[in-house]
């Protein structure tokens, strides 16, 4: 019998997912919000997705050998549960029950899974239940998949798990060895995410404003530093402050904020006002150096020994979506190569956990070479959904798809772009994409609005032809999954001033043929008509909508816009011109 595992992700907190392994390849990855349209589909199992995945791999359930799971139960004796009943001193309900009855929620969660598997008509009698750390599944989530057995230090930056947050480690022919983890509420993310709450910004989506609106300010100007501490191998949060629960929240208009009163007292009013202001613009740089600084002094501590034998790191977990973090990672002088899984959020321990469960088995996991693991559709699928539409479209089939979209956006039209297999993960990498030209002045001011609706200061990405990026790119800048900034050379800043970045820097994904053909096509028929071979980049949804799946969503979306033009396979999609008012 052939080894197929299914990882399910979900139940405690947001993004459920499922992915599913044949044989140690990763065949198939969805995440829920996709399929329900409800953005990072908090408290929700991942049914719809594991079923999009299993159909996908054109399975049937009771083929599924091993079901994988990210999250485990701690032993009492653990320091996890007694450190967090330490540190949780001053709200006892808390601290007692992490430690007589610390693994409630893992029960809740298997109970859940158990129903969830039931529910998927999945034998609990012909399949192993592979429960895995939370940590441990992002750490497989980045190891496993990238490929050769040279040694890797392993740095997880997470928001949360079952009590660890932090882990390092390192990963060596296919094993991994846990060094050191820290436990909430000693946690990066955790620290990152209470001065997103503070400076007015929604948790889960407000800390990658946060880090964008910190280039605009002056870190120097207010020091942060007490708010957390790193002193011989030991990261304390000042919890007086920030990551804070029970009464020791600040609270307003009947909501708990991941706060204290002490920090308003401190600092001043949660911000309600402009964001580019004083000082609240300079908090947002003064977290985002603080953040990155004790972040750099953690892995140059436990993990420098591995990092001068191999300079090989790789980064996971929700802290890795810091592509500013990243950056500073990437210039490590001990670090030669830089691995960063491309869904390092929660919706990737769907992979890790499942990979794990493949490398526990005895298979060797095959490496992971692009993320477009979710569903496809037809030309005729799509001209269906235009034909039932409500609000009926004008469609047309083209005949040179690429000539056409390449033709559109030199001639300065922002295009809907919907081909070939969903993405995975948070980035848009050219199937699920809204593309513009960058050389077109006011193209990002267009999509804002007309789609976006974007702060101003929040630049673009861009999608380059490898070939390009080899000119004009830093080679350990380079990567296809958008992970990564690299600074932009005064050549490149003159050329493309849309796409630079207020600190110098610029963001892209590098196409190559061989992993997206399409895409590559589209970028070359462009580059024959303008000459240059790159496009801005943008997730084909609308504001707090989670990325398109089907033909329906995308002209959902399009049709709730002012885009002018969506490509769906081989079908140009436009609108039908409102009847004049008498």
């Amino acid at each position: 019998m052939r080894n197929v595992t299914l990882g399910l992700a979900g139940a405690i907190g947001h993004d459920p997912a499922a992915a599913i392994f044949v044989e140690g390849e990763l065949v198939a990855a969805v995440e829920e919000e996709r399929l329900i349209r409800r953005k990072h589909a908090k408290n929700e199992m991942p049914f719809l997705a594991a079923m999009q995945c299993l159909k996908i791999a054109g399975l049937r359930s009771s083929e599924v050998t091993h079901i994988a799971t990210p999250y485990a139960p701690v032993s009492l004796f653990s320091k996890a549960r007694w450190h967090y009943a330490y540190r949780h001193w001053y709200a006892p309900d808390r601290s007692i029950d992490s430690l007589l009855n610390g693994n409630r929620r893992y029960r809740r969660h298997v109970k859940d899974l158990r129903a969830l598997v039931e529910k998927l008509h999945i034998s609990s009698l012909t399949t192993q239940l592979v429960p895995v750390e939370h940590q441990l599944a992002h750490a497989s989530s980045v190891y496993h998949l990238a490929g050769g057995d040279e040694k890797t230090a392993i740095f997880c930056n997470d928001s949360k798990g079952e009590y660890a947050n932090i882990f390092l480690g390192y990963g060596h022919k296919g094993k991994i060895v846990k060094i050191k983890q820290f436990y909430s509420p000693d946690s990066l993310c955790g620290l990152y995410s209470a001065l997103t709450d503070y400076l007015g910004f929604e948790t889960l989506d407000g800390e990658l404003k946060v880090m964008g609106l910190a280039a605009y300010g002056d870190a120097q100007k207010y020091d942060l530093s007490s708010l957390a501490k790193f002193k011989r191998g030991r990261l304390k949060v000042d919890t007086r402050l920030v990551t804070t629960i029970g009464m020791r929240r600040y609270k307003a208009k009947s909501r708990g904020h991941f706060f204290s009163r002490e920090l308003v007292k401190m600092l001043g009013p949660r911000r309600a006002g402009h964001l580019l202001e004083d000082p609240y613009v300079h908090y947002a740089s003064a977290i985002q150096k603080l953040y990155e600084d004790l972040a750099l002094q953690i892995v140059d501590y436990y993990l420098g020994d591995v990092l001068a034998e191999s300079g090989r790191l790789a980064l996971a977990g929700t802290g890795a979506m810091n592509i500013r973090l990243n950056h500073r990672f990437n210039s490590h002088p001990r670090v030669k190569e830089l691995l960063v899984h491309p869904a390092c959020g929660d919706s990737g321990t769907a992979i890790g956990a499942a990979a794990f469960a493949v490398h526990q088995a005895g298979l060797r996991v095959k490496p992971l070479h692009n993320v477009y693991l979710g569903p496809c559709f037809s030309t005729e699928d799509c001209l269906n959904a235009c034909m039932n539409h409500r609000d009926k479209p004008i469609w047309e089939v083209l005949p040179n798809t690429h000539e056409k979209a390449a033709e559109l956006l030199a001639n300065g039209q922002v295009v809907a772009w919907f081909r070939g297999r969903m993405e995975f993960g948070p980035r848009a990498l050219g199937n699920r994409s809204i593309l513009a030209n960058p050389l077109q002045m006011g193209i990002t001011e267009a999509i804002n609005q007309q789609v976006k609706f974007r702060e101003h200061w929040r630049p673009y990405s861009l999608s380059i032809l490898d070939s390009i990026a080899q000119q004009l790119l830093p080679e350990q800048s380079q990567d296809e999954f958008m992970c990564l900034s690299s600074p932009a050379s005064q050549k490149w800043q003159e050329q493309y001033p849309l796409t630079v970045y207020r600190d110098g820097t610029m963001r892209a994904q590098i196409v190559v043929k061989q992993t997206n053909p399409d895409f590559h096509e589209l970028l070359s028929a462009f580059q024959g008509l303008t000459g240059h071979g790159l496009l801005i980049n943008a997730s084909l949804n609308r504001p707090g909508e989670a990325l398109v799946c089907s033909p329906q969503h995308a002209l959902d979306m399009f049709l709730g816009t002012d885009l002018n033009y969506m490509i769906m396979e081989d079908v140009l999609v436009t609108k039908r011109k409102s009847s004049p008012k008498w």
